[in-house]
C-alpha cells in the first residue's frame, strides 16, 4: 500500500518561517486562507486532519499557493483515538490533547497555532517537553497575537485569537466561513496615494520648527508693541496672528492637495487608516493614565482657564485706563500662559506614547467646519483645475461624486446656474451613502459575532435589517452615477438640462430618505440608551 502524490517544488511554511522569518500579514492572511479552503474541503468529505502545522503546509514556488498535506493520521470526525494521542504537542487542540472526540473545529485550533507561529515566529506554546506543552495546551490560554506588538492587522489578530479558544464552541463555525472572515479581514486595507500620507503625516500639520519660530516671534512682537505703543496694539496684533495664519496655512495646504487631485473628501478615509495603523502600533501599552498625566492634565486646565479668564481683565482694565491692573494681569497672563503651555505640552506628549492624540487633533479640525471651509476657499483661489488621477483607495459612493463634482463645474456658467445647488445634492448622497456603508460594515460584523453564539432570532431581524441598508446604499450609489452619466452627456451635447433635473429630483428623494431613516436609527438608539424608568409591579 502506498501513496501517489504530485511533487511540489517550493518549500514548508516552517521552513520560510525558519529561514526569512515571520511571515508579512499580506502574505500570511493569502496563505491560511487557502489552507482554510483545504480544511473546508476535507471537512465536507467527512476527513478531520489532526496534525494542522507549518511542517505540513507546502508553499509552492512558481505560485505561492499554500497546499496543505500529510494526512497519515487524519481520522473520521467525531471518532476517538483508541490508540493514543496522536499529533503535534505544539499544534494540537486541548480536546485532542486531553484523547476525546474530536471534530472539524480541532483542525481550526491547529490552524490557529500555525497562523501564531507564522506571525510571531514561534508557537503559542513551548515546553522542556511534550507532556509540559500538552499540559499548557489545555490548562493556559494563548497570549494575544495583538499584545506582542507585530504589525497584524486588528481583525487579522482576533479571528487567530478565537481559532486558539480552548472551547470548540468559541472557535469559527467551520473552515469556510474562516476563509470568508480572513478574506474580509484584509481586503478593506488599501494603500493610500503618497500625497495624502504626506498630508497626514506632515503637510496637514502645523506642528514642525516653523510654527515654533512663529510662535516665538509673534509672542515677542506682541509684547513689544503693548509696551512701546499700548496694550490694545498688542493684542490686537496677537490675536491676528493667531487667527490668520492657521487659515492662511490650510488654505495653501488644501490648495496643493486641490492641485494635485484630491478633494476634501478624501481626507476622510486618510485619517481613518492613519489612526487604525497607530492604533496597531500602540496595541502592546496597556493601562489607564497615570499619576503623573493626570496631575500635569489638571495644572494645564487650571493655568489656560486662568489665562482665559484674566485676558477681559486686561481690556477693561486698558479701557478705563488702569494701568496698573491691566499690567499685572498682562503679567500673570504671560506666566499662567507659559505654566499651560509648558504643563500641558508635557501631558501631550505622555499620552501620545498611548494614543495618537496628535492625528486625532488634525483629524477631527480637518474634517470639521475649518476644513471644508478652508477646502472651499482654496477651491476659488486655485489657479488650474485640478488634475484627473485614479483614485483606488475611494470607495464607490466618493469616486462617483467627486467626478460628478468635476463635471459639474467644467460646465458653462449659465448651465451650472440651471441646475441649482448640485455640488450639495452630491455631498449629501455621498455622505448619506458613507454613513449606509458604516452601518452595514456594524451590522456584518454584528452578525458575524451572533453567529458564532448561535442566537439565530437575532441573526436574521440583524440580516434584515443589513439588507435594507444594502438596498438604500445601493440606490444612493445609483443616483451618484445616473448625475454622473447625465452631466457626461450634457458635455457631450446628447442631453438637455430638463433631463438632468429630473434625474436630480429623483436623487433629492433619495437623500432624503436615506437622512429619515439615518435619524430614525439615531432616535431609536438614543431611546434604548436613555435610563428610563421602571415602574414597580403591584404585589
Amino acid at each position: 500500500v502506498f501513496y501517489v502524490m504530485s511533487y511540489v517544488e517550493g518549500e514548508t511554511l516552517a521552513e520560510r518561517v525558519r529561514t526569512r522569518g515571520p511571515v508579512s500579514a499580506s502574505d500570511g492572511v493569502r496563505m491560511l486562507r487557502e489552507v482554510a479552503w483545504a480544511l473546508g474541503y476535507a471537512h465536507g468529505m467527512g476527513v478531520v486532519h489532526r496534525d494542522v502545522k507549518p511542517d505540513n503546509i507546502l508553499i509552492e514556488a512558481s505560485s505561492g499557493r499554500a497546499l496543505v498535506a500529510d494526512f497519515g493520521i487524519a481520522a473520521v470526525a467525531g471518532s476517538e483515538d483508541g490508540d493514543g494521542v496522536k499529533g503535534t504537542p505544539e499544534f494540537m487542540s486541548p480536546e485532542q490533547a486531553l484523547g476525546k472526540d474530536i471534530d472539524a473545529r480541532s483542525d481550526l485550533y491547529g490552524l490557529g497555532a500555525t497562523a501564531f507561529y507564522a506571525f510571531a515566529g514561534r508557537p503559542p506554546f513551548e515546553g522542556r517537553s511534550a507532556t509540559e506543552v500538552l499540559a499548557r495546551q489545555v490548562t493556559e490560554h494563548a497570549a494575544p497575537l495583538a499584545s506582542l506588538g507585530l504589525s497584524v492587522p486588528r481583525k487579522l489578530a482576533s479571528l487567530v485569537d478565537q481559532c486558539l479558544a480552548k472551547e470548540p464552541n468559541d472557535r469559527p463555525a467551520n473552515a469556510d466561513v474562516l476563509a470568508e472572515q480572513l478574506g474580509g479581514a484584509i481586503e478593506q486595507r488599501r494603500a493610500l496615494p503618497v500625497a495624502l500620507r504626506a498630508f497626514v503625516k506632515r503637510n496637514g500639520r502645523m506642528d514642525g520648527g516653523g510654527t515654533l519660530i512663529y510662535s516665538t516671534a509673534l509672542l515677542v512682537t506682541s509684547t513689544m508693541l503693548s509696551a512701546s505703543i499700548n496694550m490694545s496694539a498688542g493684542f490686537a496684533a496677537f490675536a491676528a496672528g493667531v487667527v490668520l495664519a492657521p487659515v492662511a496655512f490650510a488654505v495653501l495646504s488644501a490648495r496643493r492637495l486641490l492641485r494635485l487631485g484630491f478633494a476634501h473628501a478624501d481626507l476622510g478615509p486618510a485619517f481613518r487608516t492613519e489612526l487604525e495603523n497607530a492604533r496597531e502600533e500602540r496595541a502592546v501599552e496597556r493601562g489607564g493614565p497615570r499619576i503623573l498625566e493626570r496631575v500635569l492634565g489638571g495644572v494645564a486646565r487650571v493655568a489656560l482657564s486662568f489665562t482665559a479668564v484674566s485676558i477681559p481683565v486686561i481690556v477693561i482694565g486698558n479701557a478705563l485706563n488702569t494701568w496698573g491692573i491691566a499690567r499685572g494681569a498682562f503679567a500673570a497672563t504671560m506666566l499662567s500662559l507659559g505654566v499651560g503651555v509648558l504643563t500641558g505640552t508635557t501631558y501631550l506628549a505622555l499620552v501620545q506614547s498611548r494614543r495618537d492624540i496628535d492625528t486625532e487633533f488634525w483629524s477631527r479640525l480637518w474634517m470639521g467646519k475649518f476644513g471644508r471651509f478652508a477646502f472651499s476657499l482654496a477651491r476659488r483661489l486655485r489657479g488650474s483645475r485640478p488634475v484627473a488621477q485614479a483614485m483606488t483607495h475611494r470607495a464607490t459612493e466618493l469616486s462617483l461624486s467627486l467626478a460628478a463634482e468635476q463635471l459639474f463645474e467644467r460646465l458653462p456658467k449659465a448651465t451650472r446656474q440651471e441646475l441649482g445647488d448640485l455640488p450639495t445634492l452630491l455631498e449629501r448622497l455621498q455622505r448619506s451613502a458613507q454613513m449606509l456603508r458604516t452601518r452595514h460594515e456594524e451590522l456584518s460584523s454584528a452578525i458575524e459575532a451572533m453567529a458564532r453564539r448561535s442566537e439565530t432570532e437575532d441573526v436574521t431581524g440583524l440580516r434584515e435589517e443589513r439588507d435594507a441598508v444594502h438596498d438604500r446604499l445601493t440606490a444612493a450609489v445609483s443616483a451618484l452615477e445616473t448625475i454622473r452619466l447625465n452631466l457626461l452627456r450634457l458635455h457631450a451635447g446628447s442631453a438637455v438640462v430638463e433631463g438632468l433635473t429630473t434625474h436630480i429630483g429623483l436623487a433629492e428623494e433619495v437623500s432624503d430618505e436615506i437622512e429619515r431613516m439615518v435619524a430614525a436609527r439615531a432616535e431609536i438608539d438614543a431611546s434604548l440608551r436613555f435610563p428610563r424608568v421602571v415602574e414597580p409591579t403591584p404585589v
